[in-house]
């Protein structure tokens, strides 16, 4: 809703100022620029990136349209899920949550947790960790160390179409002026021609610099700005279930562990001690 938004201010702001200052809107009209453009950053976007990056950016895309993917009741369902899981192995043992690891989609505590659950790469992380520490092969240091090593690896991936998306805006002002120059050059061809229909064609041709311009900062720069943002939440989601199940690995009980995670949080979707306290007793 954000993106929407923005563009309408962006478009009003500059369209309509240049209305307001006597411009004639008619001839910002220029589709044969914005094929030049928008082909030719295209065309790039292949070139300049493998099929999997292309592949994870067209599906990023419509991510920017959503809004936020971990909000505060996110988070909030993760603390209490981990909290139940925790407490579950504290009464019963590691053996206890065997069947829970293997089979979420059937867990019984897992289905408590529908926001959870929808997310694939949150479950198969927590399960992943949970399945080691029920093999106790691995002591809390190496398990950590793997843990970041899986994080940093998320992030790289995650920050991919943030990348693709950032370099394509950083090469339509340079398409711009690509565009600009060809109708430049056609003017050159039609020197001898009346001056209001010169005036025209030069018209036409800064155009082009203007689309190329507009496109790259109003448009199509601050969505890789959002595609990094979005990243960056996603990674921390992985970086609070770290925290907590290390506390746990550490001989924390329960509740601290997921205060440990709690504080791993962003200010705007951490809870207060209490709050979350409330909720994971609620969710038992």
């Amino acid at each position: 809703m954000f993106v929407i938004i923005g563009y309408v201010v962006v478009l009003g702001a500059v369209f309509g100022g240049f209305a307001m200052g006597g411009g004639h809107l008619a001839a910002l009209f220029q589709p044969i620029e914005l094929l030049m453009i928008g082909g030719g950053a295209f065309g790039a976007l292949f070139v300049g990136n493998t099929g999997k990056a292309v592949k994870a950016t067209s599906k990023a895309f419509p991510q920017v349209f959503k809004g936020a993917k971990y909000t505060k009741d996110t988070y909030m369902e993760l603390m209490a899920l981990l909290y139940e899981i925790l407490g579950k192995i504290r009464k019963e043992g590691l053996m206890s949550i065997e069947g829970d690891v293997e089979n979420p989609e059937q867990s019984a505590v897992f289905s408590k947790y529908p926001k959870i659950l929808a997310d694939h790469h949150v479950v198969e992380f927590i399960t992943d960790y949970l399945r080691i520490m029920v093999s106790g092969n691995l002591n809390a240091m190496e398990i950590e160390n793997l843990m970041d090593v899986e994080i940093e690896t998320h992030h790289h991936e995650a920050l991919l179409p943030a990348h693709v998306i950032s370099k394509l805006g950083d090469g339509l002002p340079a398409f711009g002026i690509v565009a600009a120059v060809m109708g430049v050059v056609h003017t050159m061809e039609s020197v001898g021609a009346p001056p209001a229909e010169l005036g025209m064609l030069i018209a036409h041709a800064l155009v082009g610099t203007f689309l190329g311009i507009l496109l790259a900062y109003g448009f199509i720069g601050p969505l890789g700005g959002l595609l990094e943002q979005k990243a960056e939440e996603s990674t921390k989601m992985f970086q609070t279930i770290k925290v907590t199940l290390l506390a746990s690995l550490n001989g924390y009980a329960p509740v601290m562990a997921v205060e440990f995670g709690r504080k791993a949080l962003i200010s705007t979707e951490r809870p207060g001690f209490l709050e979350l306290e409330e909720h994971v007793k609620q969710k038992r």
